[in-house]
């Protein structure tokens, strides 16, 4: 196992690359948005993106992010998760990511490091936070789409976004959630509640992510932030409700 660690400002982004080895990806400061595997996590630092080897991934900061990453071998480690995937970091796995990252190399043949690799590896094998996944079309024309709903804060009805690229209405609902397991309409309902996110990370007040977000009150928002992380907005980012 082997690790590394950084620090980047707002609006850093890794491009798209790939690992021979497996990677745990995790900032303890800050929010990552990482893409790979036909979908799309926003992280904030209770959560950690897993990218097995060989699939391809691309990272993108939003707020001042201390990172660090672990590469696994492949050929050493059984039973780990397939895809992609956010991963829960608990307080024993953020001192354990921290701990690796210091050593910078753990070795098998010292027992301390693998006991600690041993830990590590143990937390991987946890359920994926859907929450803060977001599926990506696998067709062409759907993911321009989907890219379009989720990098602006128009609220087009269906019928006029099917209109401006050349889809049925009903062709494009039912092929969306074919392909996505969602409607159109709550994808577009979490891709802004993920907007969210990056915005309270880059420190923006709850009332104004609130109405970027296109939530029709605070209130609102900080009801769905609830329901979704048992917490308020505050609380979870240090911001003001």
């Amino acid at each position: 196992m082997r690790s590394m660690r950084g620090a980047y400002p707002d609006g850093h982004a890794i491009p798209p690359h790939a690992h021979d080895w497996h990677q745990l990806i995790y900032a303890d400061s800050g929010i990552m948005t990482v893409s790979a595997n036909m979908g799309l996590w926003v992280v904030p630092p209770q959560w950690a993106i897993w990218a097995p080897a060989g699939i391809e991934h691309a990272i993108r900061f939003s707020g001042a992010s201390s990172f660090a990453t672990l590469y696994l071998r492949p050929d050493h480690w059984d039973d780990l998760p397939a895809t992609s995937t956010a991963i829960a970091v608990s307080p024993l796995l953020r001192e354990l990511i921290r701990h690796a990252c210091d050593i910078g190399m753990l070795d098998r043949r010292n027992r301390l490091q693998e006991a600690t690799a041993l830990l590590i590896v143990d937390s991987l094998r946890t359920k994926e936070a859907l929450a803060l996944g977001l599926p990506m079309p696998a067709s062409e024309d759907l993911r321009r789409v989907a890219e379009h709903c989720r990098d602006t804060r128009e609220d087009a009805g269906i019928a006029e976004l099917a209109a401006c690229f050349g889809i049925g209405a009903r062709t494009l609902e039912r092929r969306f959630a074919v392909e996505t397991g969602m409607t159109l309409g709550a994808w577009r309902r979490h891709a802004r509640f993920l907007l969210a996110l990056r915005l309270l990370a880059r420190g923006v007040p709850v009332k104004a992510v609130a109405s970027d977000a296109g939530y029709r009150s605070q209130s609102a928002f900080v009801a769905a932030f609830r329901e979704t992380f048992a917490t308020t907005p505050g609380r979870y980012f240090g911001v003001r409700d």
